[in-house]
């Protein structure tokens, strides 16, 4: 290449360079969850796989669906074995704080932890009736301050620090924990809108886009929950306290634990 070739490929370089700087490259979405297999894809989820959309939820409602029920005071003993610290059989992991506090602190004081209803109760008016009132699935030990704290709130990002759940937020009317925990909140809130469909005794719940659902069937932020099943994969805690749930408790599994891809496919 002569001198004044080399010349010009440099200029001509140099345009193409400051062009390319100039240019905005588009947001990256986040990546759906992979496609996962589990041992009950051939049996327990035989009639979902392949499906999307309605179709999936339809049919991953019949299957989870047939459940076994307890009662809300079955709850506290049931919780001492699905949410036990797999390095202290003595105690529980808090939701929210990922504290590890004593089975033996379970009730209404300052110090203790209680049954905290992730699908707030007032969302659809269930209370503690055996079904959604008592169901594993969205039920979890928390500390008795903070689930006071969190109260009925719907789930979004931001707000003022949580005292006693570090990395959790909260303003007027929402919710947002730390970051162990969403993925786990978005999970539970999502089973109980395909469980829950308006087919037996109770209210149809379904996931909407609000922070503002007071005692209507719905809970927010559906936006931000996609976004947290995508941010927080289903732990090994998670995945053993759905097992436990089906072999011990309630005979039915949360999908999304096993398959959290199936939120996109589904919203």
């Amino acid at each position: 290449m002569s001198v004044a070739q080399i010349g010009r490929w440099k200029v001509w370089a140099a345009t193409v360079s400051a062009v390319l700087v100039g240019l905005t490259l588009p947001t990256v979405a986040a990546t759906p969850a992979s496609a996962t297999t589990t041992a009950y894809d051939s049996t327990y989820y035989k009639n979902a796989i392949g499906k999307t959309g309605t179709s999936l939820k339809s049919s991953l409602h019949t299957i989870i669906s047939s459940q076994s029920k307890i009662s809300y005071d079955a709850v506290w003993n049931a919780l001492k074995v699905t949410d036990q610290d797999p390095n202290n059989s003595g105690n529980v992991i808090l939701l929210y704080s990922g504290t590890s506090r004593s089975k033996a602190l379970s009730g209404g004081d300052v110090g203790d932890w209680n049954r905290e209803h992730v699908w707030a109760q007032s969302h659809g008016g269930f209370g503690t009736s055996a079904g959604p009132g008592t169901d594993l699935h969205h039920l979890r030990p928390a500390d008795v301050q903070v689930n006071s704290i969190r109260g009925n709130k719907d789930f979004d990002n931001g707000g003022s620090a949580v005292s006693g759940a570090p990395g959790s937020y909260t303003d007027s009317n929402s919710f947002e924990p730390r970051n162990a925990d969403k993925g786990d909140v978005a999970r539970m809130i999502l089973y109980m809108a395909v469980r829950y469909e308006g087919d037996d005794a109770w209210a149809d719940l379904e996931p909407n886009d609000s922070v503002s659902n007071g005692s209507v069937p719905y809970h927010g932020r559906l936006s931000i929950l996609k976004q947290w099943n995508e941010q927080d994969p289903p732990s090994a805690f998670e995945e053993a306290r759905n097992q436990i749930i089906y072999d011990i408790y309630q005979k039915n599994r949360n999908p999304f634990i096993d398959h959290p891809e199936w939120v996109e496919a589904i919203w």
